[in-house]
């Protein structure tokens, strides 16, 4: 036999095995999470212990469901695996919220918060260097003193800036508290100035 008929063939196979799975298909509900949690389990027991498969079929059903939203797809970008290397496979669990890589960076900051509104940010609240390579010359100390000030004034005023939108929404009335969660640096003085602010 030719491979060229033995090609034509396998495509030929293909097509008719797509077009008897679009006949026998049945439309699902994304939010039915018993049917979604056996389809979990069976993906899952062919790679895993029985246990495990089930324990983890339990927590990607409801991380699936957790972030989905209706009428939009499914932003699996949404849930992340993280890898503890102290803990074993039967401590995996699905945190709902974030998980951050340390705590509060100033010791003086509070520990446990309750009724709070979290500021997520990427912003740089330190000095930065030049992500280009540039030079500066001065020509006496004090210009230099005169640039290093206006750097440190462009920092705080975002810190500045965090500090007077927490004091807008958390009121003695209404109790509530500020975490600001930030994907980029914080320096010392501005970490004191947000520490000083609770």
């Amino acid at each position: 036999v030719h491979p060229r008929t033995v090609a034509d063939g396998l495509d030929m196979a293909k097509d008719a095995t797509l077009a008897f799975l679009d006949s026998y298909k049945t439309p699902v509900s994304g939010e039915d999470k018993e049917l979604l949690l056996s389809v979990a389990k069976t993906a899952l027991r062919t790679k895993l212990q029985p246990d495990m498969a089930d324990q983890l079929a339990d927590i990607v059903t409801e991380a699936v469901l957790t972030v989905q939203r209706p009428g939009q797809p499914i932003d699996l970008h949404m849930v992340e695996r993280m890898h503890m290397v102290h803990r074993s496979d039967k401590d995996s669990r699905l945190v709902k919220g974030l998980v951050l890589d340390h705590g509060a960076r100033d010791p003086n900051m509070p520990k446990l918060l309750e009724n709070a509104y979290i500021l997520t940010c990427n912003i740089s609240l330190e000095y930065e260097k030049s992500e280009v390579t540039a030079t500066q010359v001065f020509s006496t100390a004090a210009e230099r003193d005169r640039l290093a000030d206006a750097e440190r004034a462009f920092v705080d005023e975002k810190v500045r800036r965090i500090i007077d939108l927490k004091r807008s929404v958390c009121t003695p009335e209404n109790g509530r508290t500020f975490v600001v969660v930030n994907q980029k640096g914080i320096d010392p003085p501005s970490l004191d100035m947000l520490a000083k602010e609770g």
